[in-house]
């Protein structure tokens, strides 16, 4: 029998700063970089806008380790970008910002990116979470990749913060998925056969030139292109760590339990991708409030019976991985809604006290802005 993966972590989150005055998108001083670069080092760096910032924790052994890290890491962004009269947001989408005003970043790569996409990486006002876990065969990486993409749409769901766009409520939980699968090579993974058809395929583009490596390919779900992991990457930024830190835990957990089968040779059902695109799109259409399809029971299951079913097949692996609290946070998520309801609340609630629209924005983005500094419970 294999060696158990160390199911390491590595967290990776994206944020828009802000004026702290007018709540709109400010781009980053290059003093505040370099400040945050003397603080934080590699685990800080720009992005492909100037607004944007992102931090990648370090790898971590466990949970608790990876949320103290994020804890850390958040609070010298926040307190550095103050000192600039900024404020960091993490969600999916600004509540009201255009993405015709941003200018990217002045790199290299980032100027290809935008030769190489045109109009559809200057749409790319968004921002999402991104959760490695160690996974050192590479054939067993592929092996639970195709197993963990059907719970792809719930992590989506519960993640969903990305209701507004250009000042207009969407109707969508995550306009940020929308947005993002402008972008070529995106969606859900294939189902694959093994480590060498992943190679293959990487390689039908590499070498005819249209993408450099792996990194090119931005799928839901894809084995990293710099490290021995499986990177999740489905979920839009979560407004509070202590979502976000229940998304990695709950992420790690599941998969430690899908390896845990495969050792008594079981394996989760694998359904056709135009089915779990169907419970993908519920999930950035209404995020946690109506429901999700469960085919094997061929009916709608709503989500607080979704978290208590799918907390029932990880006891054992988070008992293991000692993740329990972390993950059992998932019930208070389904009651709390999701960040994307939240917002809609205090848009609601500002407009019903007499706000104009753009003030009810100011007060969502606000609201944010209070979010991300909360501490971890």
């Amino acid at each position: 029998m294999s060696k158990e993966p160390e199911f390491t972590l590595g967290i990776e989150e994206e944020y828009l700063l802000v004026d702290t005055d007018t709540m709109e998108l400010a781009a980053a001083p290059d003093a505040l970089m370099a400040s945050l670069s003397d603080d934080l080092g590699d685990t800080v760096s720009p992005e492909f806008l100037r607004c944007q910032v992102e931090i990648g924790t370090p790898v971590c052994p466990d949970i608790r380790s990876a949320r103290d890290h994020l804890q850390r890491l958040r609070a010298a962004v926040a307190d550095r970008a103050a000192e600039h009269g900024l404020a960091p947001i993490s969600a999916g989408c600004h509540p009201m910002a255009d993405w015709r005003s941003q200018d990217h970043t002045d790199k290299d790569r980032y100027n290809q990116l935008a030769r190489d996409l045109g109009g559809v990486a200057h749409r790319m006002l968004i921002c999402g979470m991104h959760v490695h876990v160690g996974i050192p065969d590479p054939a067993q990486r592929i092996d639970l990749m195709n197993q963990l993409t059907y719970f792809l749409p719930h992590l989506l769901a519960l993640s969903a913060s990305s209701p507004f766009w250009l000042g207009e409520d969407t109707r969508l939980a995550s306009y940020r998925t929308t947005v993002f699968g402008d972008m070529p090579r995106t969606g859900l993974p294939p189902q694959m056969k093994g480590w060498d058809e992943f190679e293959r395929s990487v390689a039908a583009l590499t070498d005819v030139g249209v993408i450099e490596d792996s990194s090119k390919i931005w799928w839901d779900l894809r084995p990293s292109s710099k490290y021995p992991t499986l990177e999740t990457r489905i979920c839009d930024a979560c407004p509070r760590i202590d979502d976000a830190v229940t998304l990695a835990a709950l992420i790690q957990a599941t998969l430690r339990m899908l390896w845990r089968l495969s050792r008594r040779n079981i394996r989760w059902r694998q359904y056709e991708p135009f089915l779990i695109s169907e419970n993908r799109w519920r999930a950035l259409r209404y995020g946690t409030t109506e429901g999700l399809i469960d085919f094997g029971a061929g009916s709608i299951i709503p989500f607080d019976r979704i978290a208590e079913d799918w907390l029932a097949l990880i006891a054992e692996d988070a008992d293991a991985l000692d993740s329990q609290p972390f993950v059992a946070r998932l019930r208070k998520m389904v009651a709390q809604g999701s960040a994307s309801e939240r917002q809609r609340r205090v848009y609601s609630d500002a407009m019903a006290d007499g706000a104009d629209p753009q003030a009810a924005l100011q007060s969502v983005t606000r609201h944010l802005v209070a979010e991300f500094r909360e501490a971890p419970e």
